[in-house]
């Protein structure tokens, strides 16, 4: 399974987005009331889970192509793919 996003911008749009609505739903809480942890479900879809998921999403999307990994005889070593 893999969290990476398609393009860095969109991945970095679903992070924005995931934050406000976190930061909302416990800022709202005086105004709305409870109804304001609605909020909650927009931060786990743009999460795609939690946070960390989205923190190993962008890890992934950055290394994306620049990463390779060899397997021989069960010894798997992570290397720079050459440019």
């Amino acid at each position: 399974m893999t969290f990476a996003s398609t393009s860095l911008s969109r991945h970095l749009f679903r992070g924005a987005i995931g934050f406000a609505s976190l930061v909302a739903a416990f800022a709202l809480i005086p105004t709305v009331g409870p109804w304001s942890l609605l909020l909650l479900a927009a931060t786990l879809l743009a999460f795609r889970g939690c946070p960390t998921c989205w923190v190993i999403g962008l890890i992934e999307t950055v290394s994306r192509g620049r990463l390779q990994r060899d397997c021989v005889d069960g010894q798997c070593t992570l290397t720079s793919r050459p440019s």
